[in-house]
């Protein structure tokens, strides 16, 4: 072999070997250009649905605001009708009290009087619960009393 072939086929090869680099190289490119505008693609879509995420989110805190101004409402109402029990409790043990201190004055009007007949005979509640009513002849005539046994 001539040293011309020599350097040849070496040329060759070396003009081979770049060849395949180049082509390599560009295939390369390409794929990492792909990977690229695959990857910007994405990208798009992500920012899309991260919008559609935050309304979603925007949505769920606003419902959780809504949830704890019902939830304050409904305590606040809660406080409200406790409250009222309370008042209304004390109201009844008041009217319980003034009631029990009527008696005890009709009590001691009918002890008095010397025109009260008395007689053992329990009186009904709703008596007691009633202003003293007029006898026939225009006079009042004591309350009847509920007496304890």
């Amino acid at each position: 072999m001539s040293t011309t072939s020599i350097v040849l086929i070496v040329l060759a090869a070396i003009v081979a070997l770049l060849l395949i680099a180049t082509i390599v190289w560009v295939a390369r490119n390409k794929r990492t250009q792909h990977r690229r505008i695959e990857a910007g693609d994405i990208r798009d879509k992500a920012t899309d649905e991260s919008h559609k995420v935050g309304q979603r989110e925007a949505f769920a805190d606003e419902t959780a605001a809504k949830a704890r101004v019902a939830q304050a409402e409904a305590d606040a109402k809660t406080a409200h009708a406790t409250g009222l029990q309370h008042q209304a409790e004390v109201r009844r043990s008041d009217a319980a009290t003034a009631r029990d201190d009527l008696n005890q004055e009709f009590e001691r009007a009918d002890k008095i009087d010397p025109d009260t007949q008395t007689d053992d005979t329990p009186r009904e509640d709703s008596e007691t619960r009633e202003t003293p009513r007029g006898t026939a002849t225009g006079k009042q005539g004591p309350p009847s009393m509920h007496r304890a046994r």
